[in-house]
């Protein structure tokens, strides 16, 4: 499950928690919003550490720089042929 994920269980059991009035028989839909809830932000919590754990900083590759011999030729080859 993705953060997406768990910001879903967030938003649902906060929805199950606080904006609902209904009963079942059995099923104390308070309870299980609240659990809902602790489920996402456990998962926000592992995401993101996972996340953080790939995010790794490497340092800067080293510049090399070619020396390079231009030779210039009037005949216009420059790669050695045909002098």
């Amino acid at each position: 499950m993705g953060l997406g994920g768990c910001i879903i269980l967030i938003a649902v059991g906060a929805i199950l928690a606080f904006a609902t009035n209904w009963h079942l028989n059995g099923v104390d839909l308070h309870l299980v919003g609240f659990i809902l809830m602790v489920v996402g932000l456990i998962g926000v919590a592992t995401f993101s550490s996972i996340a953080r754990r790939r995010r790794v900083v490497m340092p800067p590759a080293p510049v090399v720089e070619e020396e390079r011999h231009h030779h210039h030729h009037r005949d216009g080859y420059g790669d050695g042929y045909g002098i």
